[in-house]
């Protein structure tokens, strides 16, 4: 088995051996608008194979393994979304890592990019642990919520257009479900800048015309009803961006620090 199958005991997994699979785009649009909850949401998510081409790659990667991963269990399974299920910040992601969440089950949980970021979101009173390392280590986010806007590992972290186009209506889904609360969504990286404005106008949002340019520490006001909120960027916490000194620990603490203020 190149995946967890669910309901076998996984930490923190939220499907069930019932749980609806889609197999298909069509099947996702229809299970994501008939979720009437976060629970039923995340649990179809997680069990997601309508992208052949990422169901391949996910479980191959999960099968073959690293060498400085090999005595462990590989989720190899979509990601769903994590975190607080009343959030007032939601944090929008491009894709989980071949062996960070598709090894662990949790976004940004076990890499490089995730080391950085829950750091910093600790050290904003955002997350109650420094170290995200394996589901069910104890790590809680505060607060905040975290989701991808493509649910599974890529290629060479470059999912097509389809894929993308497929995925879509997971994140509008969750977006609407937790819509309620949210008051600052930051994205991390231009292309979830990019990914999450059709998210938004699709949950509901009134975006302003023409759409400002990714940018760290952007900040773009946006409404829902009667809501304000903040749309904010934050570059990727990626190694490329790490190594190179383009994001130090500051940039990041400095734009979560804001994202809290503007949250309250």
């Amino acid at each position: 088995m190149s995946f967890v199958p669910p309901g076998t005991g996984w930490p923190e997994d939220p499907a069930t051996a019932d749980t609806p699979v889609a197999l298909d785009p069509a099947d996702v649009r229809h299970l994501a608008v008939g979720s009437g909850t976060l629970a039923e949401l995340t649990a179809a998510q997680s069990v997601c194979r309508a992208c052949p081409r990422l169901v391949e790659w996910r479980e191959e990667v999960a099968r073959v393994k690293r060498r400085a991963f090999a005595n462990e269990t590989y989720w190899g399974r979509p990601v769903p979304g994590w975190g607080d299920e009343r959030p007032s910040i939601l944090l929008v992601g491009l894709a989980p890592a071949a062996h960070g969440g598709n090894r662990t089950g949790r976004i940004f949980t076990g890499d490089r990019s995730g080391d950085w970021l829950f750091a910093s979101l600790h050290r904003c009173g955002l997350a109650a642990q420094e170290t995200s390392t394996h589901a069910g280590d104890g790590q809680r986010l505060i607060g905040a919520r975290v989701v991808a806007s493509v649910r599974c590992a890529p290629p060479d972290n470059k999912p097509t257009p389809e894929e993308k186009a497929t995925c879509f209506p997971w994140m509008a889904r969750e977006i609407t479900l937790v819509a309620p609360t949210v008051r600052v969504i930051v994205a991390l990286g231009g292309y979830a800048w990019q990914a999450v404005w059709p998210a938004l106008k699709e949950a509901g949002y009134e975006l302003p015309r023409p759409r400002p340019p990714f940018g760290h520490g952007t900040e773009v006001p946006i409404k829902r009803g009667d809501a304000q909120v903040t749309l904010m960027g934050c570059y990727h916490p990626s190694q490329q961006n790490t190594f190179t000194g383009r994001v130090t620990a500051r940039m990041l603490d400095d734009v979560f620090s804001r994202a809290r203020s503007l949250a309250v």
